[in-house]
């Protein structure tokens, strides 16, 4: 069966990464897999197309697919826009209304890597954590929120911290699940000695915890977490919690691999279906000249692959031909040590497709 993907370029180097991303789904197509593209806009290149951000045809386009593969959105030309305008409100309501409420982020160091991280190899050789982030609650979407005006005329800013309980049971046991797919050890991430909503979140986990007996389940608050990651990050396996606290470490334990430009990431719903991204964001200062780092994009392919398409094989064989490519010493400069030579973005790209072609 036929299955769709939708791609969202986007802004920035979302075009020069997802082009790279497509050169290697394009080789799989032409080794059998049965998968069809259809094209969207979203973002600031919406925003300039129609007036918004996130257009209906897209997000009719993003129910139909089976995945979604984007690049990045946002730039400064959009920030004089009304919030409800820019370009990042198309990402957070493509997350909201597919109902993508478990955001998978990885974060793995590739030995070969080991030199381009800013700790200490023997710190950070062999890292491989997962970050579980819930994703569609929270602070970021909690109700209400605004800038108003007090009596005295000061301005004051305001935004509401939430969770239900079926939320944070639902990304609990997405967490669960895939600890149990690892090294069966969780540690849920919160900061229940100050937030209330928090609290609330460490009681649900902890009772979620005597459902799942071969999962060794932890609790460190947020800050002690952020901590630890630069201390000791190997002690981690799977990492779970909420929207804020989510984005906030998932891009610290990023610099731990050596770059951002490494690291693919999932959003899913209850049912498979996600949407897949690098976690970095449009890159404006670079974008056009062919150095951005594509290998975050081409991963989060195989995470596609893996996750909604169920094409573990496909995945394992993308995974495995980015290693081949930077065992050869290919680097973009994001990844390149003092002096190392470097290759452009089609470079890289091609270079994958090239090591996916010397297994046949």
């Amino acid at each position: 069966m036929t299955q769709k993907i939708l791609i969202l370029q986007g802004d920035g180097i979302g075009p020069e990464i997802v082009a790279e991303a497509v050169k290697v789904l394009h080789w799989l197509v032409g080794e059998g897999l049965d998968i069809e593209f259809d094209i969207g806009l979203i973002g600031g290149s919406a925003y300039d197309a129609s007036g918004h951000p996130l257009p209906e045809e897209t997000l009719q386009q993003a129910r139909a697919a089976d995945a979604v593969l984007l690049g990045a959105v946002g730039g400064p030309q959009y920030e004089s826009l009304e919030r409800s305008l820019r370009p990042e409100q198309g990402l957070l309501g493509l997350r909201s209304e597919l109902k993508l409420f478990s955001n998978l982020r990885p974060a793995i160091l590739y030995p070969q890597l080991a030199e381009a991280s800013t700790l200490k190899p023997e710190v950070v050789a062999g890292l491989d954590i997962m970050i579980v982030r819930e994703l569609t609650g929270g602070i970021y979407f909690g109700q209400p929120r605004g800038v108003r005006t007090l009596e005295n005329g000061e301005k004051e800013g305001f935004n509401t911290l939430v969770y239900r309980e079926s939320e944070i049971e639902r990304i609990g046991r997405s967490a669960f699940e895939i600890a149990r797919q690892r090294g069966k050890r969780l540690c849920s991430v919160d900061k229940a000695n100050v937030l209330e909503v928090t609290e609330l979140w460490r009681q649900v986990m902890t009772r979620l915890g005597a459902e799942y007996p071969d999962v060794e389940l932890s609790h460190m608050y947020v800050d002690n977490a952020a901590m630890q990651l630069v201390r000791e990050p190997k002690q981690f396996d799977v990492m779970v919690t909420g929207n804020m606290f989510g984005d906030i470490l998932s891009d610290a334990a990023a610099m731990l691999t050596g770059s951002i430009g490494m690291l693919p990431s999932a959003s899913l719903d209850a049912n498979g279906k996600g949407m897949y991204e690098p976690i970095h964001g449009s890159a404006p200062d670079i974008a056009g000249q062919g150095i951005a780092n594509p290998l975050a994009t081409i991963l989060s392919v195989a995470m596609m692959l893996r996750y909604s398409l169920c094409e573990a094989g496909c995945a394992g064989r993308v995974e495995a031909a980015v290693g081949k490519v930077l065992d050869r010493g290919l680097r973009t400069p994001d990844i390149a040590t003092e002096g190392q030579a470097t290759v452009n973005t089609a470079d890289m790209g091609d270079a994958v497709v090239d090591a996916l072609a010397e297994e046949n």
